[in-house]
């Protein structure tokens, strides 16, 4: 599997290559396509002043009578040709630098007729050719004409493209090499943020980090964010279950205790398995207390959100039918859209020990309202979750038992139940709010929110 930065700069390089290529591609064919025009041009060129230079005598024949622009027509072994010839093959011209050569030049043009092509010489180069009909008295037959044509050596012209050529693709392959290793930089720059976050990952591994450090640009700030949240939750996941594991078996010791003196006092069977009995229950309440209490998650960044109307419904009609013989009247006033961003467990285990102690000590009716808790202090809208009864209420001074870390069972089991502990704890987890008062069913009202991470 290749790096991230390999991948980068594999996709880069193909980026460039095809660019590059196209390019080249590109600008070796207008340079072909322009310097063959200009070839041609300039054979145009020299065919007119081959047609001014001539002039054709009272005898009929046609003759060089001016000296022509371009020297080399007139030194053997030069790179450029001239030669005229009549269309019936009886005058011709050729110039100087043809000497010895055998050059096929076209002939029988006609008037105003022009033809550009490349012709193989004697000596086996390739030559370009431009020739153009002439005639000289417009009543004139088509062999009363004259072709007169204009050749250059084609060595030069493909050499002047080869060299081209070579300079492009030279270039084109430098700047790309250039481009590259700045690309490179600029991803090995990029990417800097990311190694920082891989180090700082093994730091953590070590022991040597608690949590990565340090600032990271706005695109990842929100997965070191989650990363940190998940590190913490971790971190206090073990926490709480090392406090309660130590509140567990300080819990069990008093039940231990009486186990063994019930023992020691070698009383009657039955009134030892009365005291087992107790005891056992006892012990089996508080490890049941203290189990849920570390088992709550205390929420995600990453999790997917809970539809809160569907779990309260579903903890009502539970109970509905525990309770059936109160006839309890439930009204559940939640908002469809209402979403709780956390641990469904932990969702269902404060909504289903609220409404089992205002099941249980209500008379006949209890209400369930939850709606969206509006966003405050930059944070995100989480839960307001009211659970009212018509029941006798909690005093104040059960209030403080419900809330106080560390209650035994047995103490908390008076009032309504070791239930408002759990839930306590569980949004003191949260960072929430957990309220009890009077509610205007004339029982008691309790009040929770659960901000959203």
């Amino acid at each position: 599997m290749f790096s991230l930065r390999a991948r980068l700069l594999i996709a880069a390089s193909l980026v460039l290559a095809l660019f590059f290529g196209i390019t080249g591609l590109t600008l070796d064919h207008a340079y072909s396509v322009s310097a063959e025009q200009a070839l041609k041009d300039r054979l145009r060129g020299d065919v007119n002043a081959l047609v001014a230079a001539s002039e054709q005598g009272e005898d009929g024949i046609t003759r060089l009578t001016n000296a022509l622009p371009e020297v080399r027509f007139f030194i053997p072994g030069s790179d450029l040709f001239a030669f005229f010839m009549s269309n019936d093959g009886q005058q011709m011209w050729r110039s100087p630098s043809m000497e010895s050569l055998s050059i096929p030049f076209p002939s029988g043009l006609g008037r105003g007729e022009t033809l550009f092509r490349e012709l193989n010489v004697s000596d086996g180069t390739v030559v370009q050719v431009y020739s153009l009909g002439v005639t000289w008295d417009a009543t004139a037959g088509p062999h009363g004409g004259y072709t007169f044509s204009v050749a250059e050596d084609l060595n030069d012209h493909r050499s002047r493209i080869s060299g081209f050529r070579q300079q492009l693709w030279g270039w084109l392959a430098a700047v790309a090499i250039m481009l590259l290793a700045v690309q490179g930089t600029i991803l090995r720059w990029s990417l800097t943020p990311l190694r920082r976050a891989a180090d700082d990952l093994a730091l953590i591994e070590q022991g040597k980090q608690t949590e990565l450090a340090g600032r990271y640009p706005a695109e990842l700030r929100p997965l070191t964010d989650n990363i940190n949240a998940l590190i913490e939750s971790s971190r206090a996941h073990l926490e709480r279950y090392r406090h309660r594991l130590g509140d567990l078996a300080h819990s069990l010791k008093t039940p231990l205790a009486v186990l063994r003196g019930a023992v020691e006092d070698r009383n009657g069977v039955q009134e030892l398995a009365d005291t087992v009995q107790e005891q056992v229950d006892r012990m089996s309440r508080t490890v049941d207390y203290q189990l849920r209490r570390a088992a709550a998650s205390g929420g995600t960044v990453l999790g997917s959100p809970v539809n809160v109307e569907q779990i309260a419904r579903k903890v009502a009609g539970a109970l509905d039918k525990v309770y059936s013989d109160k006839g309890v009247v439930c009204e559940v006033q939640v908002d469809p859209a209402c979403e709780f961003h956390g641990d469904e467990s932990d969702l269902f285990e404060v909504i289903g020990n609220l409404l089992d102690n205002a099941y249980k000590w209500c008379r006949h009716r209890v209400d369930v309202r939850a709606a969206a808790d509006g966003a405050a202090a930059g944070r995100a809208a989480g839960l307001m979750l009211i659970v009212e009864d018509d029941g006798p209420g909690i005093s104040a001074a059960a209030e403080r038992d419900v809330r106080r870390r560390g209650v035994r069972a047995e103490s908390a089991e008076g009032g309504h139940g070791i239930g408002l502990a759990i839930v306590d704890d569980i949004v003191r987890i949260y960072g929430g709010k957990f309220e009890i008062g009077a509610g205007p069913l004339g029982g008691a009202r309790i009040t929770v929110v659960l901000p959203r991470r």
